[in-house]
């Protein structure tokens, strides 16, 4: 049966401390240590496997010493960081951890079998330990997504007690009830002097049990496993750090929201000037060689999956044509970098007259803000809504990538209509070229809000780089595999 959210709300309180992230963690770092190992023994015995299949001797001693390798393999990954609980569920860290420390194992053994001059075969070096690195790799990316779904599932979560004014508060709580990936879920909550009227106050179904005051006491009652304070001005330096005393006898953990949200990575530096520790924020780069590097990389990557995906797409073409009257491709103006309009390219997936037709259904537009979307829009064809579903359609703007107009990773090429409608902050999303694909992409598609979407474009602008180009490229294609949020 399933209950309110202010009864789940009310129930996560009377949760013992049993409930606490370590419990979890301390299970799901077993089993990471547990998979690690079986990857390398793994790796050990294929590569011992195929020097015997390729009639090559194995004495004991090498033998031995290949499945000690397998054996120390957590010991080197421990000290690559690989089992450290915040990069549990997100971020590259654990992968880094992970690749880290099969490099130093590696050069380790090397330098070792060098220096004394010990005969170790060239196998363990050249063939076992990396083919372990990518075992394992590809054993913490299975374990992650194993997570994401017990987290989804309302499992795997910590405890979060929120601090800030109430409309911060809410904000944090769609976010984690929005992304379950994150791992975190608020419990509670601290309202600033004066808003907590003592009455069983709640936001969206989080109780709230204090002031700022009281958030030692409402951590240790809510069995928190972290604080997060959010950007408000009463809570200045040495309220921030009363805070802290309060709950650090605990071990809560404490996360304090800056105030410029949505810029994070290499753009913020702590750094220590008279005295005090400031926030260095750099100016995103949006010209450079970094620029030039990423308009490169777009060109080659679009040119070649041109090439391997022109006889995929000219049946596409084949079908658009010979389901619905009316042309194979599909050409709109669209508003780039700069506010330059250009003409993209699309699969067409409408009846010819869509755009007459669009007139008459404006009052069915099922989304908030400037767009027009509809679930079941009775524009689209039956070959186009398959080709909407797996984003198909998208596959012709990869001419309008080798062209410059687009990157393959951006924010959302709008319509010349919409850009007028645009505020100040929205327009951000003009100062780079919008791409196939993006944060809107990978995080719900169609199914986001107008200003979630607007969020997360602005996210990118202020936080791009060709690593972060390539982690949603490689989420791209869950993403469209799902096909949820495709209409």
């Amino acid at each position: 049966m399933k209950v309110g959210v202010a009864e789940r709300g009310t129930a996560l309180l009377d949760a013992g401390p049993l409930t606490a992230s370590s419990i979890w963690t301390r299970s799901y770092v077993r089993t990471l240590l547990a998979g690690d190992v079986a990857c390398a023994m793994i790796a050990c015995e294929i590569v011992m496997g195929f020097r015997l299949w390729l009639g090559a001797f194995i004495p004991w001693s090498e033998l031995l010493f290949g499945f000690g390798l397998a054996l120390v393999w957590p010991m080197a990954m421990a000290l690559g960081g690989a089992y450290r609980e915040k990069s549990h569920g997100e971020g590259s860290e654990e992968f880094r951890g992970v690749f880290n420390g099969g490099v130093g194992l590696t050069a380790a053994v090397a330098i070792a079998a060098y220096t004394t001059q010990t005969m170790i075969a060239r196998s363990y070096v050249m063939a076992m330990l990396p083919l372990a690195t990518g075992l394992t790799l590809v054993f913490r990316h299975r374990m992650r997504k194993r997570l994401h779904r017990r987290r989804a599932d309302g499992e795997y979560l910590r405890r979060v007690v929120a601090v800030g004014h109430r409309t911060a508060v809410l904000d944090l709580v769609m976010q984690f009830r929005r992304q379950p990936y994150h791992g975190m879920r608020v419990v509670a909550a601290c309202v600033p002097p004066g808003q907590h009227p003592g009455n069983g106050l709640d936001i969206d179904g989080v109780p709230v049990l204090g002031d700022f005051g009281d958030v030692g006491a409402v951590a240790d009652r809510a069995y928190a496993d972290a604080v997060a304070v959010l950007a408000c001005p009463e809570l200045d330096g040495a309220a921030l750090r009363r805070l802290a005393w309060s709950i650090e006898t605990k071990g809560t953990e404490l996360f304090v929201a800056p105030a410029l949200m949505d810029v994070a990575g290499p753009r913020t530096s702590i750094r220590p000037v008279a005295g005090m520790p400031l926030l260095h924020v750099e100016h995103p780069e949006f010209d450079g060689a970094r620029q030039v590097v990423k308009s490169l990389f777009d060109r080659l990557v679009a040119a070649a999956a041109l090439t391997l995906l022109a006889l995929p797409m000219t049946v596409i073409a084949v079908l658009v044509r010979s389901t619905s009257a009316g042309p194979a491709l599909f050409t709109q103006t669209r508003v780039g970098r700069a506010g330059n309009e250009f003409q993209v390219f699309k699969f067409r997936t409408m009846v010819r007259d869509a755009e007459r037709l669009k007139v008459g259904l404006l009052e069915g537009n099922e989304f908030d803000g400037v767009l027009f979307k509809m679930r079941n829009d009775p524009r689209v064809t039956r070959v186009g809504g398959l080709l909407r579903r797996y984003s198909l359609d998208e596959l012709p703007q990869l001419l309008n990538v080798v062209r410059g107009e687009m990157s393959l990773v951006g924010p959302r090429p709008p319509l010349p209509t919409e850009v007028a409608q645009y505020g100040t902050d929205v327009r951000r999303r003009l100062v780079v070229k919008p791409g196939m694909t993006g944060l809107w992409q990978v995080s719900g598609r169609s199914d986001l809000s107008w200003e979630e979407s607007v969020r997360l474009d602005l996210r990118y602008v202020e936080n791009w780089s060709l690593i972060l180009d390539l982690q949603i490229l490689w989420k791209t294609w869950s993403a469209v595999l799902r096909g949820g949020g495709a209409y």
